[in-house]
């Protein structure tokens, strides 16, 4: 089992910057792909970011490519989403996921375990 609690959210103007964190508790980190997913109101839950089990691999949504940044550390079981350059329609619950498995994937229903989610909001 892996229990992730995120934090790092809140309200910021448009331009502005946030990072979340997503800390994680249990099994092994290092053996977990990580991603960063968001859901807005009305809205299906779709993948941000995903980073691979050493971090030297990410994988962004076009929509967030050049803005967001994914990182972990290993050794703080840590995992990372640094936001850049926020807009509006950016405004979402983030979550956090983990997945037992060797490669980054964008499907939520492909990870195993999830956080309870930070909310973001972007005001214009």
């Amino acid at each position: 089992q892996v229990q992730l609690v995120e934090s790092g959210g809140g309200l910021v103007q448009a331009g502005g910057s946030l990072r979340l964190s997503c800390a994680a508790s249990g099994r092994t980190f290092s053996s977990v792909v990580m991603g960063w997913f968001r859901q807005a109101p009305g809205k299906e839950r779709e993948f941000v970011a995903g980073i691979s089990r050493s971090g030297g691999l990410t994988y962004y949504a076009s929509s967030v490519k050049g803005r967001f940044t994914g990182s972990r550390d290993n050794a703080k079981n840590t995992v990372y989403l640094q936001m850049n350059s926020l807009k509006p329609e950016d405004t979402a619950v983030y979550y956090c996921a983990g997945r037992l498995a060797t490669v980054v994937v964008t499907a939520p229903r492909e990870y195993d375990y999830w956080g309870q989610g930070t909310q973001v909001t972007v005001s214009s």
